[in-house]
């Protein structure tokens, strides 16, 4: 393949054309973002995969010279032809960049250098800054004495000041940010663009001094008027509009209209209560304008997720002469209030292929006050091999489950001021689900009730708080060898009824906006406690204790409580994940992923329960093993044992390599790192304790490559996942590659849909 790549580049570079092969910029100044830079130059070299790679110039290059629409022209990219006069172009931008940032004294000069008998041409522009441009006097003159008032008595700046750099983009963000002062504040007709700054660059030092106006249209006497009195709202027009977008000719539409002190609504066929539609309503009657109150307003009725669109507009109230009253309009277009849906997916469970299906109902205004229902129904077969008998049957293992869920747009059962919480569209979820399982090996039930709240801190902070996590789960038609088969008693006590009463709260910082190409980072933070409520109770009405028999592993006999009549996990567990994502261009990116997490079993229940436990290893893992088949720690699970391997600790780092080929079909380069360890001593499995010493020299290292097919709605993808490094491998330290030839069990191929991370 890189043979056929590297055959030329200028097939369709005319003979007197030269192929642009490089742009660099060599700056003497760091403290200039070269990358920002890079933005102002107006042609650049093709596209590169891998950071060498041309590899859409060489699609290009494999079309039909006679078809201008051969369909390999649509997915490559032509080459670029080096134009000097886009080249001097650049040169006057980069000019323009650096004067911007204050760098009066910048010269830029560009390098031509042919290659390969002037097919090719590498392009370098040598920047060199000077000396840097800093504010010398900071003055502002604003002879209209209320805006001077309030500038003098409440305004501060952190830009313009003495000393600061004299950067034109942090300027105009001054001016934006001093337009939006005043509007806060009730003038509605100021804008940026009666803000200006005077500049003498003239006394030399590198210094200008700066002087801060504000002159208004001399053009219409009025509108002089205007800008200069602030505005009070008076009035608020809510209107509705119907849930259906294309209405037909003969459907009726129902009209209502609701007054309420100064608001008016008006719903056309959809009805809300207007009690909801005030609470998210930051401004206020009688008082200024404010367009920090009227993005909020806005944000709040987003968060809803009830609109397919909102407008918030002001019109002057005409009722009184000079009154300099505002009456505010509010537009919401409602989604489609019901909706039913049916889903069909291909299943696969650490190799065992399956199908599965869902009914899905949604009720987005359930009680008229935007309560979102939801209703799910799925069914699934699989055809899994029994773990005892070695034997395969088709659809052995059944799944049958039902789940409601109801959010309501407010806090239930709080007394904190809504004021706080107004703008963050906080939300109380319930949720009820009971799931049936039926395995060859064992049949087990999971009945869930779930309540809590959710907020938004800002709109890249989220909060999610489960003050109620109930789960029971109860097995049953256990195959008596299986569970003869499984000696390890930490995992055969994740085999026993019992009842989970957690508490839980997660923290999410992601700064990642879906259809952009921006870098971002995200942060989750979550910790979760689980029975500690329960021991209370128990402990205050004098419970009496069960004691649990002595085990096979000689452990001394164990006193627990019990909770309608099943033994109650006790733990508490915390984990935190980060990460981050580069935009290397527009075909290409690289993200990268930490994850660290740890859960401690204690009091009423010595292990952790199965479902809380961790693991690694499959599509969203260290994609070298399967699914629940590395570690803990260096421990080796015998041949044909049940895939369960999991733990108390774990530890992980993912680093992946994305890139577009053609159309939808893209590529990745993936390199995974990590592992699972036991924090209880009562893990009888050899290796798998943590040990602080010791657990750096216990991390799994695989890699391999993938392939994305992004469909929009949905990106399904393949990784093939080699090993590197394998700490259960006793000789060579664990290394694979240069101590022995891989085999078969050295290699892992996984699907999934959607991105690892």
């Amino acid at each position: 393949m890189l043979t056929i790549i590297s055959c030329s580049t200028t097939r369709y570079v005319a003979d007197d054309e030269s192929l642009l092969s490089n742009v660099k910029i060599q700056i003497d100044n760091s403290d200039i973002d070269k990358e920002e830079m890079r933005g102002y130059i107006k042609q650049k070299e093709n596209t590169k995969i891998f950071g060498f790679l041309k590899f859409h110039l060489w699609l290009y290059n494999l079309s039909s010279k006679k078809k201008d629409d051969h369909w390999l022209k649509r997915a490559g990219e032509p080459p670029q032809i080096f134009d000097e006069a886009l080249a001097d172009k650049s040169q006057e931008q980069l000019i323009h960049y650096l004067h911007n940032k204050g760098y009066y004294h910048g010269k830029v000069d560009y390098l031509v250098r042919p290659m390969k008998n002037d097919r090719k041409t590498k392009l370098t522009y040598q920047v060199n800054t000077g000396e840097i441009y800093r504010i010398g006097k900071a003055d502002a003159v604003i002879k209209f004495p209320e805006l001077e008032r309030l500038y003098t008595e409440e305004y501060t700046s952190r830009i313009f000041r003495s000393g600061r750099r004299f950067d034109l983009d942090f300027l105009d963000r001054e001016r934006e940010n001093l337009a939006n002062f005043y509007r806060n504040r009730g003038y509605y007709y100021l804008s940026k663009e009666m803000i200006f700054f005077d500049a003498d660059t003239l006394k030399g030092q590198n210094t200008a001094d700066l002087v801060l106006t504000i002159e208004l249209p001399s053009d219409n006497p009025i509108d002089s008027v205007r800008i200069l009195n602030p505005y009070k709202i008076k009035h608020f027009n809510w209107s509705v509009l119907s849930d259906d977008p294309f209405p037909s000719a003969k459907y009726r539409l129902n009209d209502d209209t609701v007054r309420q002190e100064n608001n008016t609504f008006h719903f056309r066929n959809s009805y809300y209560k207007p009690k909801l539609l005030t609470r998210f309503n930051q401004l206020e009657s009688n008082e200024l304008y404010r367009l920090k109150e009227t993005e909020e307003t806005f944000q709040g009725l987003n968060r809803l997720k009830q609109f397919r669109f909102i407008n918030i507009y002001f019109q002057e109230d005409k009722s009184e002469v000079d009154s300099f009253l505002l009456n505010c309009f509010v537009d919401l277009a409602p989604l489609s209030r019901q909706l039913v849906s049916f889903d069909v997916e291909g299943t696969n469970t650490s190799g065992n292929l399956g199908v599965a299906g869902n009914v899905n109902y949604t009720h987005r205004n359930l009680f008229r006050g935007a309560e979102n229902f939801q209703l799910r129904v799925k069914g699934a077969l699989e055809r899994q091999q029994t773990l005892i008998r070695d034997e395969k049957s088709d659809f052995n293992t059944r799944e049958f489950g039902v789940e409601s869920s109801l959010m309501v747009p407010k806090l239930i059962g709080m007394k904190l001021p809504w004021g706080v919480f107004r703008s963050s569209a906080p939300k109380t979820f319930f949720s009820l689900g009971y799931n049936y399982q039926r395995r060859p090996d064992y049949t087990r039930t999971i009945s869930s009730l779930r309540t809590g709240y959710e907020w938004m801190g800002s709109e890249r902070i989220s909060h999610t708080w489960n003050i109620i996590d109930f789960n029971m789960v109860a097995l049953s038609r256990f195959n008596e060898d299986f569970l003869e088969s499984i000696q390890d008693l930490y995992i055969k006590s994740s085999f026993t009824n019992h009842l989970i009463m957690a508490m839980n709260y997660s923290f999410v910082y992601n700064t990642q906006t879906l259809n952009t190409r921006r870098n971002y980072n995200y942060v989750r933070f979550s910790v979760e406690s689980s029975g500690n409520l329960l021991n209370l109770i128990s402990g205050v009405t004098n419970a009496k204790k069960r004691v649990a028999p002595a085990d096979s592993l000689n452990l001394a006999p164990q006193e627990y409580y019990k909770f309608l009549n099943l033994r109650y996990a006790q733990y508490v567990k915390g984990d935190i994940e980060y990460r981050r994502g580069f935009m290397l261009d527009r075909f290409s990116s690289i993200v990268g992923r930490a994850f660290v997490g740890v859960g401690a079993p204690y009091g009423n229940f010595d292990v952790l329960p199965f479902e809380k436990k961790y693991f690694t290893g499959g599509a969203n893992g260290i994609r070298a093993w399967s699914v629940r088949s590395l570690g803990p720690g260096t421990y080796k699970a015998p041949a044909n044992s049940y895939p369960n391997q999991s733990g108390d600790i774990k530890i992980e780092a993912n680093l992946e390599y994305r890139f577009r080929l053609v159309s939808f079909l893209g590529g990745a380069f993936f390199l995974d790192a990590g592992n699972i360890w036991a924090i209880n001593e009562k893990d009888n499995r050899e290796g798998a304790q943590f040990r602080m010493k010791d657990f750096y020299k216990q991390i799994a290292l695989g890699t391999g490559m993938g392939v994305r097919f992004d469909f929009d709605f949905f990106i399904f993808r393949l990784d093939l996942g080699m090993k590197l490094r394998d700490p259960a491998q006793l000789q060579n330290r664990g290394w694979i590659i240069g101590d022995r030839r891989p085999t078969g069990n050295d290699f892992n191929l996984s699907f999934a849909i959607g991105y690892p991370f």
